[in-house]
C-alpha cells in the first residue's frame, strides 16, 4: 500500500466475501472430482450463473488495489510464480496421486498476475488519463469482447474467425480449440479491462474520497480473509481435496 493511506477494510472485506463464495463454488466441482457423485457437477453448474458478479468484484478489487499498491509489478510476479505452482501440482503431481481433471494451466492467478505487471508498466499512461473516461473505456471494451472465448464479440453481433480457435497456445488470451481444458479458466481477453476498470476508478482511493464508512472495518474474519486472499486461495484446494478424500475413505469403510 502507498504509506500514508487509510486502509479502506471494505475493500479486504468485500474481497474476502468473494474468495469465499468462489470457494464455496469450487467446493461443489470437487464432490464431483473426488466423490464421483453427479449433484455436486449440477449444483456447480447452476451456481456458475452468479459466480461471474464475485470475479468482476474480486479482480475490480485487485484492480484498484494496483492503483493503490507501492509496486504492483513486484506483486503481480509474485502472483503470478503462484499461479505457475498451482499450474505444476494440478497438472503434474496431482495426476499421480489420482486426480485427473483438475489440471489449471490459466486461471485467476495467472491472470491476475499478468493484469498487475501490465497495469503496473502502463500506470503513468494510467494516471494521466481521466480515471471516469478510463472506466467508461475499460467498461466497454470489457462489455464488446466478453464473448470472445466463444468466437463471438459485441454480444454476439460479431463473429470471429475459426482459424484463430484451432490451437491452444493462445489460450491465456481466450482463444483455444475443444481439446483444451482448465479446471479454473481467466483468459486475460476481457478480464484485464475489468481490472483496468479498478485501476481507473481506484484514483478514487488514493484521493481517499469513497465513503466514509469504507475505511470502518465491520467483519474481522471478512477483513483478515481479503487481506490474506492469496494464501486462502493457494490453500483452499488441498484442504477441500484432504476433508473430501477423507469422507471417501468413511463412506467406503
Amino acid at each position: 500500500m502507498i504509506e500514508n493511506k487509510k486502509r479502506i477494510h471494505m475493500l479486504d472485506e468485500i474481497r474476502g466475501f468473494a474468495i469465499i463464495c468462489m470457494i464455496f463454488h469450487h467446493a461443489f466441482l470437487d464432490v464431483g472430482d473426488v466423490l464421483g457423485l453427479g449433484w455436486g457437477y449440477k449444483v456447480f453448474d447452476a451456481l456458475c450463473i452468479v459466480q461471474p458478479i464475485f470475479w468482476a468484484a474480486f479482480i475490480i478489487i485487485s484492480g484498484m488495489c494496483s492503483r493503490l499498491s507501492r509496486n504492483s509489478v513486484k506483486r503481480g510476479i509474485i502472483v503470478l510464480v503462484c499461479g505457475g505452482v498451482i499450474t505444476l501440482v494440478t497438472a503434474l503431481i496431482m495426476p499421480l496421486l489420482g486426480f485427473a481433471g483438475a489440471e489449471i494451466y490459466f486461471g485467476i492467478l495467472h491472470c491476475l498476475g499478468i493484469c498487475m505487471i501490465i497495469t503496473g508498466l502502463l500506470m503513468p499512461l494510467i494516471k494521466k488519463l481521466d480515471y471516469r473516461i478510463g472506466a467508461l473505456i475499460s467498461l466497454i471494451m470489457f462489455l464488446f469482447l466478453y464473448g470472445i472465448e466463444g468466437g463471438k464479440l459485441c454480444f454476439g453481433l460479431i463473429n470471429l474467425p475459426e482459424g484463430i480457435y484451432q490451437y491452444n497456445f493462445l489460450a491465456p488470451l481466450g482463444f483455444h480449440n475443444k481439446s483444451f481444458h482448465s479446471a479454473d479458466y481467466f483468459p486475460i481477453l476481457p478480464w484485464i479491462f475489468m481490472f483496468f476498470f479498478g485501476s481507473f476508478v481506484g484514483k478514487i482511493a488514493v484521493d481517499e474520497k469513497l465513503p466514509e464508512a469504507m475505511y470502518k472495518k465491520h467483519s474481522k474474519f471478512l477483513s483478515f480473509v481479503g487481506r490474506n486472499s492469496l494464501w486462502v486461495y493457494i490453500a483452499h484446494q488441498p484442504i477441500l481435496y484432504a476433508i473430501l478424500f477423507i469422507a471417501a475413505v468413511l463412506i467406503s469403510l
